[in-house]
């Protein structure tokens, strides 16, 4: 008789004996909330009724859940507000949770034939409250992108971002009311740029571009992406359209130089360095890729003179004095392939090896361990002066550098 007892028990309570224990704990859930005390538990209780399905479509858990939440916030924000030791990181968690908990009920709630009885007035009253905190997104964006946790920012810029679009705030019309939007996309272009994800990067540039003062990284992170990409063509359009902005950012003006030179296009190149020098004369960058290029189509003393002008301005630009030597070395070369070997020409080529000499030391000097710039250079010149200790010493560190890449 007992398993019949039991049966008449339940069917005179009318509900399940789920629906009752789902009740008790709804109910325990929301008088944690009310004293304040033990909110984690709360809302652990009410994650945990939603991991059945069959709960997912119950109002009240939701709501309970975003009241717990809520309520973590505020005893955060409260601390804040008291200059008390808070834990930064939970109270932005927690704002986001509030925005995804609500905004997926509202997701639920839309797709019922009858949504529930009071869903325009809690819809209203919550949409209210998160438009108020939203700024918080932004915040905890900036946060976690200060921490290098980039993944974990670009999902509170993404959410910031995605408010502009999303049905529950339509009325405040983000899109065209919020001056902070080109900073959300900025941050989460930024994210995607430190996270090597170039589609990302491309999708919130135009956004991002509004802000001028970051102009410039916006465009450097376009081309690195559409680099990324393999779009050649956009990639050089961006370094341009980059340069255009500001011809100064140190990003472009290499890079489309070394693009000219890698198509083999040394005239374009050429025309595009003149067109920075007249933007500005004076430009230590543009003038020494100007001697690179004389260097390269074998206009020697012009390029040894602007390397001279470069050095004597400042003394450290290690990379003029590799053009000085390199053009005294070349010249010596296109003139020993001669057929002709009469004294003087030979006395030409001791005297511009001797000249490229002591500016190849500088920069094995300064730059000991890029080999390969002055390594097979130092040896033709030891060679061609009869410098034998030196020879020998250079010698045996080309060998023994050559054994060591086998």
């Amino acid at each position: 008789m007992r398993p019949f007892l039991f049966l008449v028990a339940v069917l005179l309570t009318g509900m399940p004996l789920g629906m009752s224990a789902q009740k008790k704990t709804i109910q325990q859930a929301q008088q944690l909330i009310k004293t304040g005390k033990e909110l984690e538990k709360a809302e652990k209780l009410m994650t945990g009724l939603l991991k059945d399905s069959n709960n997912i479509t119950n109002t009240k858990i939701h709501l309970t859940l975003f009241e717990a939440v809520k309520k973590q916030y505020e005893q955060g924000n409260e601390k804040l507000y008291l200059k008390q030791k808070y834990d930064t990181t939970a109270l932005f968690n927690n704002t986001l949770k509030m925005f995804t908990v609500i905004e997926h009920l509202d997701s639920i709630e839309s797709q019922k034939e009858k949504p529930s009885k009071r869903y325009g007035k809690w819809r209203e009253r919550h949409v209210a409250y998160l438009n108020s905190i939203r700024p918080n997104l932004l915040n905890g964006g900036h946060f976690f992108s200060n921490k290098q946790q980039y993944e974990k920012a670009a999902t509170f810029f993404n959410h910031y971002l995605n408010t502009a679009t999303h049905p529950l705030y339509t009325q405040y019309n983000y899109a065209d009311n919020d001056s902070l939007m080109p900073r959300a996309a900025y941050g989460a272009m930024y994210c995607a740029f430190k996270l090597n994800q170039p589609e990302e990067v491309l999708k919130h540039s135009a956004l991002a571009a509004k802000i001028p003062r970051n102009k410039e990284y916006v465009y450097q992170f376009k081309a690195e992406a559409y680099n990324q990409l393999k779009d050649t063509v956009n990639y050089f359009n961006t370094l341009k359209q980059g340069f255009n902005i500001n011809p100064h950012f140190t990003y472009f003006f290499p890079r489309i130089v070394d693009h000219y030179i890698n198509c083999q296009q040394t005239d374009s190149a050429m025309t595009f360095v003149n067109q920075a020098l007249r933007i500005d004369s004076l430009n230590p960058s543009f003038r020494f890729a100007q001697s690179t290029l004389l260097l390269n189509t074998g206009k020697y003393s012009q390029c040894i003179d602007i390397c001279e002008d470069l050095i004597a301005e400042d003394d450290d630009f290690i990379e003029a004095y590799y053009n000085i030597g390199l053009a005294y070395f070349d010249e010596a070369i296109r003139l020993d392939k001669k057929m002709q070997r009469d004294k003087k020409t030979r006395d030409t080529i001791t005297q511009l090896y001797r000249k490229s000499l002591p500016f190849m030391l500088r920069v094995r000097e300064e730059q000991p361990k890029q080999q390969q710039k002055w390594a097979k250079v130092l040896y033709t010149i030891y060679l061609n002066l009869n410098m034998g200790d030196e020879f020998d010493e250079i010698n045996r560190l080309i060998t023994t550098k050559n054994q060591l890449t086998k």
